[in-house]
């Protein structure tokens, strides 16, 4: 009989540890110590994806937070725009001589502004489309590769399970 074998019937202080076969009870504590080994191993994985998956959120944070930022500076020079387009349209408004000058004015300006209108539109898309690609690339790259070790993790634990 082991000793780990002999202290738990020491400490139980029965009779029913002493009856049992030495060797299934050697087999019972060598399977258990593996599979203690086994969770240490899986525990071990899965702590260096969660870190991994740590970093991958602050990496996120960070480019959501540039992206943010690089959108909050275009709204700017968009508004800016538009504010100058619109004292250009009343100072050519105010320096109509004629029904004829307002008319031209305010068809110039209209033309002008669906095009600054149109130019900002594709400059909004094409940056929040980037935006979007930047911040989503991490998270898939964490996935994957998390799909990818997980089942690893797993497979001795569930082969010696079955």
């Amino acid at each position: 009989m082991s000793q780990t074998a002999e202290k738990l019937g020491q400490a139980a202080g029965t009779s029913a540890f002493s009856t049992l076969d030495p060797a299934a009870t050697d087999r019972l504590l060598v399977i258990a110590e593996e599979r203690v080994e086994q969770s240490k191993e899986a525990l071990a994985k899965y702590q260096s994806i969660a870190e991994g998956n740590q970093k991958m959120l602050k990496s996120t944070f960070e480019t959501a937070w540039l992206v943010s930022n690089e959108l909050a500076l275009t709204t700017i020079a968009a508004l800016r725009a538009n504010t100058e387009a619109d004292f250009s349209y009343l100072q050519a408004l105010a320096g109509a001589k004629s029904l004829p000058d307002v008319i031209e004015a305010q068809t110039t300006f209209f033309r002008k502004r669906v095009e600054i209108g149109v130019e900002q539109a594709k400059d909004f898309r094409a940056l929040t489309t980037k935006g979007a690609t930047d911040i989503a690339k991490p998270i898939k790259v964490a996935i994957e590769k998390t799909l990818r070790e997980l089942p690893v993790a797993q497979a001795p634990l569930m082969e010696k399970g079955s």
